[in-house]
């Protein structure tokens, strides 16, 4: 994972399912929270807030935290949680010099030029700014990863392409921080499988969007079926309980004079 990849179909969100099937998501972040250490008065931006969650938790610690996030249905639940809510593609980050942190928790792996991204954190922190994240990691998700790419090329579709992720190892994204002038603090891939209380094929209707945009809209439910049941051998228990191979790439790094 040398390079940027060029944009593939956009992933759009159900912010109200999202919260409803997947707050774990937000539940498993907590620890980061933690490494990121907040304290009262400072300002810190949530990148990729998803529905607020977190934002929210930010914000009852005292801080004075804005929330931003590319999708327009997650901006919309973040400021119905009374958080200042923002659309922003995080590529393109419009700040300068004006955050003592930046926090994300599982969207760093959505934003597939890496160097674009942390550019753009550099800029909006003051000098001596933290950036603490935890996203995917090499070996994430790779089982369903797979099957997907492989469900897509049996369509005669290039499954390849319609892959929406970024999942570093810790070399190669120590690598960009430094590259960029952060001083890396700690880095580490943490192998977290995760039980899908949702079931496998909720998660696959809430994050395979990128995949199932390359077909007719009529196929897109066989194929889910599909690679649901391809995976099953793998990723479903005795129990019948689902449960997908996480990996996570979690870092504390800061900004430079």
């Amino acid at each position: 994972m040398s390079g940027a990849r060029p944009p593939g179909p956009a992933q759009s969100w159900d912010a109200d399912r999202y919260a409803r099937d997947f707050g774990i998501v937000a539940a498993l972040g907590r620890p980061v929270l933690d490494l990121l250490d907040p304290c009262p008065g400072e300002r810190i931006l949530d990148l990729g807030c998803g529905d607020g969650a977190l934002t929210a938790e930010l914000a009852a610690r005292g801080v004075d935290v804005v929330a931003a996030d590319a999708d327009p249905d997650m901006v919309r639940a973040a400021a119905a949680r009374g958080l200042a809510a923002r659309a922003v593609d995080g590529h393109d980050l419009p700040f300068r010099a004006e955050f003592d942190a930046v926090f994300s928790n599982a969207a760093l792996h959505w934003m597939r030029d890496p160097d674009r991204v942390i550019a753009g954190v550099a800029r909006a922190l003051r000098p001596g700014g933290r950036f603490v994240a935890e996203m995917g990691g090499a070996g994430n998700v790779e089982t369903v990863r797979n099957a997907l790419v492989a469900a897509l090329d049996a369509c005669g579709l290039d499954g390849e392409a319609a892959d929406p992720w970024f999942f570093p190892t810790a070399e190669d994204y120590a690598g960009r921080l430094a590259r960029a002038g952060f001083a890396v603090r700690s880095i580490t891939l943490i192998p977290r499988p995760t039980e899908l209380a949702a079931g496998m094929r909720a998660w696959l209707e809430t994050f395979a969007g990128a995949f199932t945009a390359r077909l007719p809209a009529t196929e897109r439910g066989a194929f889910l079926d599909h690679v649901a049941a391809s995976l099953a051998p793998a990723l479903r228990r005795p129990d019948g309980s689902w449960w997908a191979d996480y990996v996570r790439l979690r870092f504390q790094a800061v900004k430079g004079p």
